[in-house]
């Protein structure tokens, strides 16, 4: 039998959002480690299809954020995917190459390139996302919307302030 007495001394356990604020070194470990695994598997499908093309990853971010903000600037693009130009001009090169991207100069600034995907790039860019898209679908009706709510959260807590503005900044271009 339980002494009653014993638990009325004890503080009231957490409820709700503040037994979050007691995570364990044990807990932090195993979101860190499904956060590794779940990236494994959510860039698993486009890296295969990437892997054909003789692609990588940098590839599928340039064509996913030029397909997000058609005409986007050649600066824009570096400043959100936070690599050098000397990377970033080595993936664009073989995009425009293999005529998945199209470089048109500014209207206004000659020295600005606006970049847009072409036919084939935006048919890459979907097949590349729609398994993504798929996962993401699954595993957001399977949790729930509060987990899919927490989930954007805890992402977006992650982020540094430039890159949650970033991430805000970001506008759905069919409205």
């Amino acid at each position: 039998m339980t002494d009653r007495s014993s638990l009325r001394d004890q503080p009231p356990a957490p409820s709700g959002g503040e037994a979050l604020l007691f995570l364990t070194d044990e807990q932090l470990r195993k979101g860190i480690e499904a956060m590794f695994f779940a990236y494994r598997g959510f860039t698993a499908d486009p890296d295969r299809i990437l892997a054909e093309l003789d692609y990588g990853r940098a590839h599928h971010r340039a064509l996913h954020f030029i397909n997000r903000m058609p005409g986007t600037t050649v600066s824009n693009l570096l400043a959100i995917l936070g690599v050098t130009k000397q990377s970033l001009n080595r993936v664009l090169r073989a995009l425009i190459a293999e005529g998945l991207v199209e470089s048109r100069i500014g209207r206004t600034d000659r020295r600005e390139r606006h970049l847009h995907l072409t036919p084939a790039g935006a048919t890459l860019e979907r097949r590349l996302s729609q398994a993504q898209r798929a996962r993401m679908r699954a595993a957001y009706r399977a949790a729930g919307p509060d987990a899919v709510a927490g989930f954007r959260q805890v992402l977006e807590a992650m982020m540094d302030d430039e890159i949650r503005h970033q991430y805000h900044a970001l506008r759905d271009p069919r409205g």
